[in-house]
């Protein structure tokens, strides 16, 4: 899928560099946490960059501080994304009932509603 057109389209999204998914997802993300003041893409691709220098310049965990290290890895990504502003949804996130033509009994409606069911059972 990495045509000449794809490439060039990626270039010059990114200022002539050639960036990953991962890394444009990670770009994104840096832009829509600094909302509601924008920075531009060259900031939040310099502010990426860094992160990842950062990162794999620091020494690995010990064997036995890997849980903590697990641990703070993870409190960092919760604090960043309850950080990050929430994203207005225009579709509703869960699916809606259709209605049924009249006469037609849905049948999840018939599978709770028996006469004489489970909860009649119990009262009587």
């Amino acid at each position: 899928e990495c045509t000449p057109a794809y490439i060039e389209r990626v270039r010059e999204r990114y200022g002539g560099r050639w960036v990953c998914g991962l890394c444009a997802e990670a770009v994104k993300d840096e832009i829509c946490r600094t909302s509601p003041r924008l920075i531009s893409t060259d900031e939040a691709l310099g502010r990426h960059m860094d992160f990842c220098r950062s990162f794999r310049s620091s020494p690995p965990p010990m064997a036995s501080d890997a849980n903590e290290h697990l641990i703070a890895a993870m409190r960092q990504l919760l604090r960043r994304s309850l950080d990050s502003p929430r994203v207005a949804r225009s579709a509703p996130s869960s699916p809606r009932r259709r209605r049924m033509p009249s006469g037609v009994e849905s049948p999840r409606a018939s599978s709770f509603a028996r006469p004489g069911g489970y909860f009649s059972t119990l009262a009587g």
